[in-house]
């Protein structure tokens, strides 16, 4: 019964900075993981971030490390994305995703992440 809602998306010029937010909500958050991919046009799926539920590192791709920052708010239940130094590279569409609960692995970008938020689209102006 988890569910993802997604937001902060927007338009920015080349070097601002957007924060996006997950908030998870239901009957509390079960899950260990959570992540953030993105989708340009004509581009695949690319993973963005990952953190754990239980205080384990986060992961970043490569496109993004030094830049992107994933953290966890525990009072407002929610999983955030600071965007920092955003690049025209960067406009996708933005998705906030969880493992299913019985996952206890490695909170990576690798494993399959079955709860899904609607998207925010990010786009970034040279």
């Amino acid at each position: 019964q988890v569910q993802l809602v997604e937001s902060g998306g927007g338009s920015v010029q080349a070097g601002g900075s957007l924060r996006l937010s997950c908030a998870v909500t239901g009957n509390g958050n079960p899950v260990n993981c959570m992540g953030w991919f993105r989708q340009a046009p004509g581009k695949k799926r690319e993973g963005v971030a990952s953190i754990s539920t239980g205080g384990g590192r986060p992961y970043y791709g490569d496109a993004v490390k030094g830049r992107f920052s994933i953290s966890r708010d525990n009072a407002k239940n929610t999983i955030d994305l600071q965007m920092n130094n955003l690049k025209p590279e960067d406009t996708a569409m933005y998705y906030c995703a969880a493992t299913p609960p019985a996952f206890t692995g490695i909170c990576s970008l690798d494993p399959s992440y079955d709860i899904w938020g609607q998207g925010t689209q990010v786009t970034v102006s040279s």
